[in-house]
């Protein structure tokens, strides 16, 4: 499967609702995991601003790649993430579209904050 690589350079990147569970199958309720080590996937929905255009973006990481609080409005960076074209055929409907992956969603808030007086 193609994977394009999404330079996170120039954009602006803020939660947009916090991370939730990904379910793998809604009949059964079995929640998504990573097939290479196992890790229970996550959906972080962001606010991609780059370019002039704003676009919200639904990102599957793995649960240990979220780092701090993910609350909404929370400045956040993305690392690795990629883009992957996809497309089927459910029920004689092609449909397509994208997905979005990362290896870590983490929290810029307390980055900013700087350090806590003691």
């Amino acid at each position: 499967m193609r994977q394009i690589p999404v330079d996170t350079a120039g954009a602006v990147v803020m939660v947009a609702k916090s991370p939730q569970v990904k379910v793998r199958d809604r009949r059964t309720g079995e929640i998504a995991t990573d097939t290479e080590t196992g890790a229970k996937l996550m959906t972080v929905d962001v606010m991609f601003a780059a370019n002039e255009e704003v676009e919200i973006l639904s990102i599957t990481v793995p649960e240990p790649g979220i780092t701090g609080e993910l609350a909404m409005g929370t400045p956040v960076a993305l690392t690795g993430l990629i883009a992957r074209p996809w497309e089927n055929d459910f029920n004689g409907q092609k449909r397509h579209g994208i997905a979005f992956r990362a290896v870590a969603v983490t929290s810029l808030a307390d980055a900013a904050a700087g350090p806590k007086a003691a």
